[in-house]
């Protein structure tokens, strides 16, 4: 199938409708398995990737933090995929302000990864001491500069971004045009409210989904006993609700003849509000039943979609279909 692709706003910036993710796989994986997953990634007509700074959970990094970035960006080269031919988004932490500027920041992102810019920053939510106004003036420095195309937001409140909207819209600059927020079937508050949704549609910004498959505990993979990177999973109580869905979600699966994984994740492509899910891979076989959640979310009827929407939901979920879409 081709993969359908969504407009960040008036940005721009066109990404596939699935993203591929690296927050904590590639350096826990070899360098062969890293590109083949990047080649099967592009193979398969993904075209939006994701990469940030996070420090070294393994032990074994030669640099204390980024270290996540140094192998992207030589996966990346590796795997010969043209520049031009890729979106890619890196994080603003503002973990360093006000000793490191954003730019300085952003500047020691990109030369680890050895890139000479980003189509889309995500800011994190303003630091103590710096507001919103002055935030999104230093976030806007960054696409003059030419280090970046467009910028987003990583889990800002619907206050932020409604205030963040005005002030760009008030002084001519480029708005937020993305917003990375957690979705799934267990964890709907946040793209589901009410005030965030229309905070969105006066920033013309689009939600990239993340987490869709709650650390993969909807997967059903811990049920059976498998790896992963939440080994208690079955026990933590913050997995509690997608431990709790994931008999139904299975049920659901058996019924449809697909994997609870495509299921989970077309949950939060069947949003309107949603232009990209991102996803994660540590294999290129996992990298191709990702994308045949979109297949699936394409043909559900809506007898499934409805059963789908129900496992999880509290019992006064906001209805995608019914709620307001944010411009794309």
């Amino acid at each position: 199938m081709n993969m359908p692709t969504r407009a960040l706003g008036a940005s721009g910036v066109t990404v596939s409708r699935l993203a591929l993710g690296s927050w904590r796989t590639f350096e826990r994986i070899s360098r062969d398995e890293g590109v083949a997953v990047l080649r099967a990634a592009r193979e398969l007509g993904i075209t939006f990737l994701d990469d940030a700074r996070y420090d070294d959970e393994t032990g074994a990094a030669p640099m204390r933090t980024g270290y996540s970035e140094v192998v992207f960006g030589e996966l990346f080269r590796a795997a010969g995929w043209p520049r031009e031919q890729a979106i890619v988004a890196n994080k603003l932490w503002w973990e360093f302000w006000p000793e490191q500027s954003p730019e300085q920041e952003l500047d020691a992102s990109l030369a680890r990864m050895e890139f000479d810019h980003v189509d889309l920053v995500y800011a994190a939510p303003p630091p103590d001491g710096l507001d919103v106004a002055e935030a999104v003036e230093r976030i806007v420095a960054l696409l003059e500069t030419g280090k970046a195309r467009a910028w987003g937001v990583l889990n800002w409140t619907a206050a932020q971004v409604l205030e963040a909207a005005q002030i760009a819209d008030m002084r001519g600059w480029p708005g937020p045009s993305a917003a990375q927020l957690p979705y799934s079937l267990v964890h709907r508050d946040v793209v589901e409210d009410d005030h965030l949704i229309r905070a969105l549609a006066a920033a013309n910004a689009a939600v990239v989904a993340s987490a869709a498959l709650a650390g993969g505990v909807l997967t059903g993979k811990y049920d059976t006993g498998a790896d992963g990177r939440h080994p208690d999973a079955l026990t933590e109580p913050q997995l509690a609700a997608a431990v709790a869905a994931g008999p139904e979600l299975a049920a659901l699966a058996a019924e449809s003849g697909v994997s609870p994984a495509a299921l989970a994740l077309a949950f939060p492509l069947l949003n309107p509000a949603v232009a990209s899910l991102l996803t994660g891979a540590t294999h290129a076989e996992q990298v191709h039943a990702n994308v045949a959640a979109l297949q699936v979310a394409e043909t559900l009827d809506e007898s499934m979609t409805a059963r789908l929407r129900a496992i999880g939901a509290p019992s006064d979920a906001v209805s995608p279909a019914q709620a307001p879409v944010t411009a794309q």
